[in-house]
């Protein structure tokens, strides 16, 4: 490679573009892998591992365990706090192809390629109008309107079974043999 990956978003060479992990010699194509690395880029890393933890694809887990090694070199080697990390840049590249062969008829051979590739992820951190964004997004996570709603609907529920319940312990009692059929007092 001569120069940065333009999808990295770092054009000047030497500068660092944030912590990354490599995974090399993945038995799997690289087309296989790229959609799901689409899945991921441009994510906060929280979302990001959610969303490969529930995609049904064999490249989720291999690429998985590469943003956790990103985000354990961002923690470990550069010191950054993992909560305000985003994925800046992933990609797959090919690697070197594993060239067998299979009998075909009539003695020939059938080549069969099996593929590699080299899965990237780069994280970084967050810059503070991305950060806010993020705070506020997840400050509101899980209380939609309709939970709201909800929320209210229960309350409102709660305190007239209180009263109801308040007023039945108030209200004095009467005896049942007090009374003769037609309802009046003897």
């Amino acid at each position: 490679m001569t120069g940065p990956k333009l999808n990295e978003r770092s054009f000047n060479a030497g500068e660092k573009t944030g912590s990354k992990a490599v995974a090399r010699w993945v038995r799997m194509s690289a087309s296989k892998a790229r959609p799901i690395l689409d899945l991921i880029r441009d994510k906060d890393v929280q979302t990001a591992d959610e969303i490969l933890k529930f995609t049904p694809r064999d490249a989720a887990d291999v690429i998985r365990k590469v943003l956790a090694s990103a985000i354990a070199n961002a923690e470990h080697n550069d010191e950054l706090d993992p909560e305000t990390l985003f994925v800046k840049a992933c990609f797959a590249d090919e690697g070197p192809t594993l060239k067998r062969f299979r009998p075909r008829a009539k003695g020939r051979a059938g080549r069969i390629n099996k593929r590699t590739c080299h899965i990237t992820v780069v994280v970084a951190p967050m810059d503070d109008r991305r950060l806010a964004v993020f705070q506020t997004k997840n400050a509101s996570r899980g209380v939609t309107p309709a939970t709201a709603a909800r929320r209210a609907r229960v309350e409102r529920s709660r305190q007239r079974a209180a009263a109801a319940t308040a007023d039945a312990d108030a209200a004095p009692t009467t005896d049942k043999n007090d009374t003769d059929t037609n309802g009046e007092e003897n």
